[in-house]
């Protein structure tokens, strides 16, 4: 079972400072994923626990690439119909090769309607752009030139695709795996009501000739208490779970190395 936590590049916690002790204490302290969050244009009605701040995600992954060495870096989730498609690919390629290697690619539809409507995109055509933005990144990772608007061009630095994992709970992303990644990335989604569905992935996946894929659900966790949430955790991970994530909303560096001590000391022992 893998591990992660999600990094607050939101709100008074994603000064420089910060990000960079938290995300060096969880490397050094070996846990094994870092996520972050996407999103680039709040809306004042929707700024409550982030004041509006928000860091975008894939630069924050690069400043991530440069100052950790061996914890998974990832967003979770990269809302795909805000980005151009080939910016996107680029931008992911770099993190990539930047960071040795350690990237996972959290993808997703998006769900705030006044954030698309600021970004100028529909939000009825949320599927098909993600699908469309997929698609068109499985090709660049396979061939060194590509071909967009009639022109040919080189898709260089090339570096192994990251595994992509999907977020959502409906079974449009349970396709969208099937068809296209690694890995699935439900949130609040208890370990009872987890299992059928990842049941039916599995189904689904090897229908299509695929392996069993990765899942990543977003778990809480109340730290007070290691031993229950150890087996929280455990019940996750029977339930088909690989790898998990715990998010909250810590107030300070202290706070978040503080949860990586118990995690590391007193939670992590106590798993199966």
């Amino acid at each position: 079972m893998k591990f992660g936590l999600y990094l607050r590049n939101m709100g008074p916690q994603s000064t420089r400072e910060t990000v960079l002790q938290c995300a060096q204490h969880a490397d050094e302290a070996g846990i094994d994923d870092l996520w972050v969050a996407d999103h680039i244009a709040i809306h004042p009605e929707h700024s409550e626990g982030s004041g509006g701040r928000y860091l975008d995600p894939l630069a924050t992954l690069a400043f991530l690439a440069g100052t950790t060495s061996r914890i998974n870096i990832g967003p979770g989730v990269l809302v795909l119909p805000y980005r151009p498609a080939l910016v996107t690919a680029k931008w992911i390629a770099t993190i990539q090769e930047l960071c040795g290697g350690r990237l996972l690619f959290g993808a997703g539809v998006g769900w705030m309607d006044s954030e698309f409507r600021i970004v100028g995109e529909k939000r009825s055509r949320r599927g098909r752009v993600t699908d469309e933005t997929l698609a068109y990144l499985l090709a660049c990772f396979a061939d060194d030139e590509m071909e967009t608007n009639g022109e040919r061009f080189l898709f260089l630095p090339r570096p192994t695709r990251p595994p992509i994992y999907i977020g959502g709970t409906a079974q449009f992303a349970l396709d969208r795996v099937v068809r296209f990644a690694e890995g699935w990335m439900p949130m609040q989604i208890g370990p009872d009501e987890l299992k059928p569905q990842i049941d039916r992935l599995n189904e689904q996946m090897h229908e299509a000739g695929k392996p069993a894929p990765q899942i990543a659900p977003m778990v809480s966790l109340d730290l007070n208490e290691p031993g229950q949430s150890a087996d929280k955790l455990n019940a996750y991970s029977q339930a088909g779970a690989t790898r998990m994530y715990y998010a909250w909303r810590y107030a300070d560096a202290k706070e978040f190395m503080h949860a990586v001590d118990v995690l590391v000391t007193q939670v992590r022992p106590r798993l199966d």
